[in-house]
């Protein structure tokens, strides 16, 4: 199979995506999840307050955690997966670009691209630390506009993730690649319109 070893490094702060209450997580993710076994190791790797009020903590979306919630930060490889979707949806309006020509793209990624490991893990840079960025999120509804505060951790910008990308056709490697160089301008995680979670990358092996 082929596959291609990368090292992504954020040049922005990358925002963490789990909700912490655990009663909408279980429901959201027993919608997506194959397995209940993998629905209860999802929840569980959500950590759980420390020195911070449970009702604010319960605001918070955060970075799962390897062992059970009490390790290292990591991201899952569907978020890869989500990235490669939204990155290719928003290339094939571009004129000459490969994706543009990737009929029923959702469905080729889902089933010939395949991200390893399962926890892809943040490697935090040398001296650096999880923190939160909270900011106000602006929403229009039948009664007006509204501001809420959002909260999410935030791992700073020069944390690294490596990971492979595994493909069942050979002429999809460029396609990945041109995903990923859209990254530099699109970002992984939350709050992508603003610029966080955006990177660069190096291909180190093939």
């Amino acid at each position: 199979m082929p596959s291609m070893k990368l090292r992504i490094t954020f040049t922005e702060g990358l925002l963490g995506t789990k909700c912490t209450d655990p009663e909408p997580l279980r429901a959201y993710i027993a919608g997506k999840a194959p397995t209940a076994e993998l629905t209860d190791a999802e929840v569980a790797a959500v950590p759980q307050p420390v020195d911070v009020d449970e009702e604010v903590f319960k605001g918070t979306t955060v970075f799962a955690r390897t062992n059970n919630g009490e390790g290292d930060p990591f991201v899952y490889d569907y978020q890869v997966k989500g990235f490669f979707k939204d990155a290719c949806s928003m290339l094939r309006r571009v004129k000459a670009m490969r994706s543009e020509k990737l009929a029923a793209y959702k469905k080729v990624i889902d089933g010939l691209i395949f991200p390893t490991p399962r926890e892809i893990r943040l490697t935090l840079p040398t001296g650096g630390a999880l923190g939160i960025c909270e900011r106000p999120m602006r929403t229009s509804g039948p009664t007006g506009e509204r501001v809420a505060l959002s909260r999410s951790e935030e791992a700073p910008a020069g944390t690294t993730i490596e990971f492979s990308v595994n493909y069942l056709q050979d002429n999809l490697d460029k396609m990945i690649l041109e995903w990923l160089d859209y990254g530099a301008l699109r970002g992984l995680g939350q709050w992508r319109n603003s610029g966080m979670g955006r990177f660069t990358y190096e291909v180190l092996t093939t």
